[in-house]
């Protein structure tokens, strides 16, 4: 694995792969999808398709610089320090997407392994430089939102499509899913973010949705697919 060491002068201590960034980042993913509950390490091996014993190895790593909170068979949290350098990455790896999409062209399914590259760029300058050429934007191309350059993240409230009132025109605001084939799939049916839905009728047998998009053509969208969709 090539690795390379990080010199994050605003705090005490160096960060030495690639490797420790990533499980920085998704232990906060994590714990905002679990509503702020500690991360197993059954999650983290699952999230990073790695198994358990090498998850508890970088733990005790992460621990030992006090970036988290671990201890063995109990859940785990970040650090101050530890959410620091996760939201870093997270706006790094957001900024990258939006200069992706909005300037270089790419769709918003052939971004996401490319951003995984650029977030671990380490210049504070460069950042706040690609921030201030984008015109400091606040979502990323999936909707997500982009913490700012003091490390904060904007409060953000979704609610999934399948759990949307019958009849009540929604906003698609983004997506729980960044798998190519899933945005592939979301392209092919033309909904986007910023597009409207009216959920007219719910299966009994599937659960699968008939929808009006934008006050135009009706569809019918999976449940799984639903689920997936943020909106307001």
């Amino acid at each position: 694995m090539y690795e390379i060491t990080f010199n994050l002068k605003k705090l005490s201590f160096d960060l030495t792969s690639f490797t420790e960034e990533n499980y920085l980042k998704i232990i906060y993913l994590l714990t905002e999808r679990n509503n702020g509950n500690e991360v197993s390490t059954n999650d983290l091996a699952e999230q990073t398709q790695t198994k358990a014993a090498s998850v508890s190895d970088m733990l005790r790593k992460l621990a030992d610089k006090s970036l988290i909170n671990y201890k063995k068979y109990q859940g785990v949290t970040l650090t101050t320090d530890g959410e620091k350098i996760a939201l870093s990455v997270i706006r790094k790896h957001r900024l990258w997407e939006v200069f992706l999409v909005n300037k270089l062209g790419f769709g918003w399914d052939e971004i996401h392994d490319i951003a995984e590259q650029l977030e671990h760029i380490d210049s504070e300058d460069l950042t706040n430089r690609l921030d201030t050429f984008l015109g400091s934007p606040k979502f990323d191309p999936h909707g997500d939102p982009i913490p700012n350059s003091q490390g904060q993240m904007p409060s953000v409230v979704y609610h999934r499509l399948s759990e949307a009132p019958l009849n009540k025109e929604v906003a698609m605001t983004g997506v729980s899913v960044h798998s190519p084939a899933f945005l592939q799939h979301l392209d092919k049916l033309q909904i986007k973010l910023g597009c409207t839905l009216k959920v007219l009728e719910i299966s009994e047998f599937d659960k699968s949705l008939n929808v009006i998009l934008n006050n135009d053509s009706s569809l019918f969208v999976s449940y799984e697919v639903a689920k997936n969709l943020l909106v307001k």
